[in-house]
């Protein structure tokens, strides 16, 4: 049915008429500016504009009802926030429907595992839900500890500790070593947790081109001695475009300037390396070659929460100094237990990455063949499919979830306008026969498009 007042226009031009009238309207309300009020003049209560102490005309939430408006009229119901109604895997069960399932960062299917969930259980008789203080007063238990020396194991280094958060471990760690003297380099691709901790720390933020080591080179060789510490921070996996780094040619780069590196392990634990232990055993590197091991526990190990992992020096510093940490509270205890449990299953059961593998190797390869455009994706556990506009990517993902696809879309500004897209994560749980299926849909609801 043609929309009232658009008559005898296709549904592409439609919606960039919408889209183009959306931004004019972002435009005209100011969404984003600033009031300023001259200095030195006195200014009464009564002077003092709405926006400024109502948060319904907050700018960000004035953009968000904009955004809404705009899909609401393009007919996108919002793809955001669905119910699971229990354990998300590589199917999924909402409202008494069962889906495929891509929206899930349970790589190796080990949320809901029945070994992981028993330790958990455990925990909680031994321990309780909650340790109920920071860890440096008396929130201190064994499990903690026994989860850390874990994961420094897997690493190869001298100490590890772990945070209640992911997007707070790199938060603090960043905010609180790094200061206005320093500079920190990132991809530009890097996620926005660390871009928040370069914001706290005050240091000097440079971005580097996507994986483009000599790039960095260039930018270290000129900007180096200008600064005391100097920090470059890559991902093991990038979360939206699935591809990863030539570690070591950013290790013998960071060498050569006396730079630090941190690696952010989030999406590569549990999906690189012969048995899944990330972009270090990928690469064939020792535990050292990186200063600042990064990961969360909330992927491949079943759990909520971040970990560094690095030198003695390193790690107390951070336990005892960090904000983040020191004024935190310790880790709940069956999600301590759940993450090392996960981090047990790991090791024993190395085919679970054979399989994950496998399957993200099928899914790319599929995808090409078919004309999706899958980026720079290495097919280790995150594919993109890009749409180059939101509307295509909203459209799309309810057009596969009303065939029983559940897949996220990924709009502006999350990612530019032109790079909106799906994004498909997969588990070793998924059969051949699933992913398959799910390529040759996306294919025939791209042709309706």
């Amino acid at each position: 049915m043609m929309r009232k007042g658009l008559p005898g226009l296709s549904a592409q031009i439609k919606d960039k008429l919408i889209q183009q009238a959306l931004e004019r309207r972002l435009r005209q309300t100011g969404v984003g500016s600033n009031v300023e009020v001259p200095l030195g003049v006195p200014m009464s209560n009564a002077d003092i504009p709405e926006q400024h102490y109502r948060f319904d005309l907050h700018p960000g939430y004035q953009q968000l009802l904009m955004l809404s408006d705009g899909a609401t009229r393009l007919g996108i119901d919002n793809p955001f926030f669905k119910i699971h109604d229990g354990t998300a895997g590589a199917t999924s069960l909402m409202g008494g429907r069962e889906y495929i399932n891509y929206a899930s960062y349970n790589y190796l299917g080990f949320s809901g595992h029945p070994s992981i969930n028993a330790a958990a259980q455990q925990a909680i008789g031994r321990y309780g839900t909650s340790v109920s203080a920071s860890r440096l007063v008396s929130g201190e238990r064994p499990i903690h500890r026994e989860l850390e020396h874990a994961l420094a194991k897997v690493y190869d280094v001298a100490s590890a500790v772990v945070l209640v958060s992911g997007h707070a471990t790199n938060v603090t760690t960043i905010g609180y070593l790094f200061g206005p003297k320093d500079l920190v380099l990132h991809d530009e691709l890097i996620h926005n947790s660390v871009v928040q901790g370069i914001t706290l720390s005050g240091a000097k933020r440079l971005p580097f081109p996507h994986n483009d080591a000599m790039a960095l080179d260039a930018i270290l060789t000129e900007q180096r001695h200008h600064f005391e510490r100097v920090l470059v921070v890559l991902e093991g996996i990038y979360s939206m475009d699935g591809d990863y780094p030539n570690l070591p040619q950013f290790v013998a780069i960071k060498r050569q300037h006396k730079a630090f590196l941190m690696v952010d392990e989030a999406h590569s634990l549990g999906v690189m390396g012969k048995t899944g232990l990330g972009i270090r055993e990928h690469f064939g590197l020792a535990g050292d070659a990186v200063d600042i091991w990064m990961g969360t526990l909330s992927k491949t190990l079943a759990g909520c929460g971040g970990y560094i992992a690095g030198e003695t020096a390193l790690v107390e510093h951070l336990k005892f100094l960090a904000p983040g940490f020191l004024y935190s509270v310790g880790m709940p205890p069956p999600v301590a237990a759940a993450a090392l449990a996960a981090l047990q299953c790991l090791q024993a059961e190395p085919e679970r990455v054979a399989r994950l593998q496998e399957n993200g190797r099928l899914f790319l390869e599929l995808a090409r063949a078919a004309g999706i455009d899958t980026g720079t994706s290495s097919g280790l556990a995150v594919i993109p499919a890009i749409m180059g506009s939101s509307i295509r990517a909203a459209r799309l993902s309810a057009a596969l979830f009303a065939r029983g696809i559940n897949v996220q879309p990924i709009l502006y500004p999350a990612v530019p306008e032109k790079s909106a897209r799906l994004r498909f994560f997969i588990s070793c749980q998924h059969t051949p026969e699933q992913i398959r299926h799910t390529v040759q849909v996306v294919a025939e609801e791209l042709e309706k498009l």
